[in-house]
Parts: structure tokens; sequence; C-alpha cells
């Protein structure tokens, strides 16, 4: 189910007046696509919001604080995605979907006036909309262009070592759906695996078409900026909760992750692995071959 943004803006204003009369709360800024103007929110974005406070605990450790902005179907808390933190989840009536993440004002303040993480950065320069500020925070904030700022390719050691990484793992996912462990097996291909192969697809992007190539986050719109051949071939390289299936998926994933790699190593004049490559391909064939 999805919702308009006319019941979008009303919950907005709903927490906005119950904001500016809470004293805890400094600062409410929101993010996201209802903040920006690139890929901004469609019928079916949910809410972001920052909340800063002086003691931001009990908007994740408690719940009661949201009857007052609406219905609540569902709450629940859960780490935020970079792990500096609590997020609250909450599914208000009639299926608003809001992430509020409590967060203590003066840290926030202190890392304005110090040192702004990349990710913060790229949050403030994709855009944010800022419903209360009691204390003038917005003053502190930093004129950020709206295009991406050209990102640096990874060092050698550090492409190399994620292609380590990718090809030990593959073995390591052969060797648990040998065992029977399909659960671990296919955690290995669709979760661990991938997410190595998400790194891989982001740097070939940028080393390919240009560092200015603008990769989002955590694979954010990767059928927009990914190799087009990548993204056809992803569609082979998920499994089924079956073996013989996530044989398959498996073996997409490695002939996937080397055409990224090796196009990535000559892009950017890396040493290609290709010895430690092709004897662990061995491996998890001559184990596919004798299952």
């Amino acid at each position: 189910m999805h919702q308009d943004n006319k019941t979008y803006e009303q919950l907005i204003a709903r927490f906005t007046a119950w904001a500016k009369q809470e004293e805890n709360v400094r600062v409410a800024i929101i993010i996201g696509s209802r903040a920006r103007t690139d890929h901004p929110a469609d019928e079916w974005s949910d809410l972001d919001i920052i909340i800063l406070a002086q003691d931001p605990e009990p908007y994740w450790q408690l719940d009661a604080w949201l009857h007052q902005l609406g219905t609540v179907w569902l709450t629940f808390v859960e780490p935020t995605p970079d792990g500096r933190g609590f997020e609250r989840r909450v599914l208000f009536a009639p299926g608003l979907d809001v992430d509020f993440v409590p967060s203590p004002a003066v840290a926030f303040r202190q890392m304005l006036e110090s040192h702004i993480p990349p990710d913060i950065a790229d949050m403030i320069r994709r855009g944010i909309r800022i419903v209360v500020d009691k204390d003038n925070l917005a003053a502190l904030l930093p004129d950020l262009p709206a295009a991406q700022a050209p990102t640096q390719p990874p060092q050698e050691r550090d492409f190399l070592n994620l292609v380590r990484n990718f090809w030990y793992h593959t073995l390591w996912t052969a060797k648990h759906l040998r065992r029977g462990e399909l659960w671990w097996a296919k955690a290995g291909c669709d979760m661990h695996l991938k997410g190595l192969l998400q790194q891989m697809l982001e740097w070939h992007a940028r080393a390919t078409r240009g560092q200015n190539i603008d990769t989002w986050l955590r694979g954010r719109f990767l059928e927009e900026w990914a190799d087009p051949r990548a993204v056809m071939a992803l569609r082979a390289a998920f499994a089924h909760y079956d073996e013989e299936d996530v044989w398959r998926a498996l073996l997409a994933t490695m002939d996937l992750f080397a055409w990224l790699e090796r196009e990535t190593a000559v892009a950017l004049h890396f040493t290609y692995p290709t010895d430690g490559q092709t004897h662990t391909a061995e491996l998890v064939k001559e184990l596919f071959a004798n299952r």
C-alpha cells in the first residue's frame, strides 16, 4: 500500500508541532527522498527524520511519544546502517512508513565543527530539510555542492584484499554446500559474496566510466549506474533455497565477479591476481562436478 505526499506532509506537520513543544528535542531534520531533488520521493517512499536531542535515548527506548503523532500499527528498534546508534521504525495508520533516528545534539554539533564523515557529508549534499532548529544549527551546516565530488579510486592493496576475500568465500560456500548446510551456503552466496560484489560493481563503474559517477550508498539505484552487462548478469546470480540452484547462482556470481575484477584492474593499472582466482575457481568447480 502506498500513500500520497499530502498524507506524509500532514504527518510531518504533526511531528513538527510536537517537536517544537518537546524541550528535549533541539533539532529535527528530514533526510532522504523527501528532502532531496535528485530522485525525490515517489508514491513508495518512506519518511526519514533525524531527531537531535539533549537525551536521545527515550525516543528509541520508549514508544509512548509516537501516539501523539498518529495511530501506531507497528514499531521496533534496530541499529542504524552505519552502526553508530539506533533508529525507531514505525508504521503509522494508514500505512505511513517512518524512520526516526534519535542522536545526541551536542555530538552532532561537534561533528559539524570538526570532521564530517563522508556519509554525513553525502546526506547533506543530496539535500536536507530542517523542520525544527531551536539552536541555530543551520548556521553550522557546510555549503556543499549538489554534484558529487570525484571519488578516489581504491588503493591496490584494498582492491586485492577484496578480491582475495571473494574467492576465499566461493570455496567456503562450496564446502558448506557439499556438507549439506544449505542455509549457510545460501547466505554465503547471496549475502557475503553479494556484499563484495556490490563494492566491485561500484569500483568498476567509476574505473570505467569516470570517478565522478554517482554510485550512491549501499546499492541504491544500482540499475542506473552499474554496467548494463552486470545488471543483466545479476538475474542469474541469486538462488532459490535449493542446493542445485545455489550451485548455479554461485557459479554465475563467480563469472560476473571475474570479468568485473579483470576490467577494473586493467582500468586502474592494478595487478590482476589470476593464480589465486584460477586455483580457487577450479576447486569450486571440482566440488560441483563431484557432488
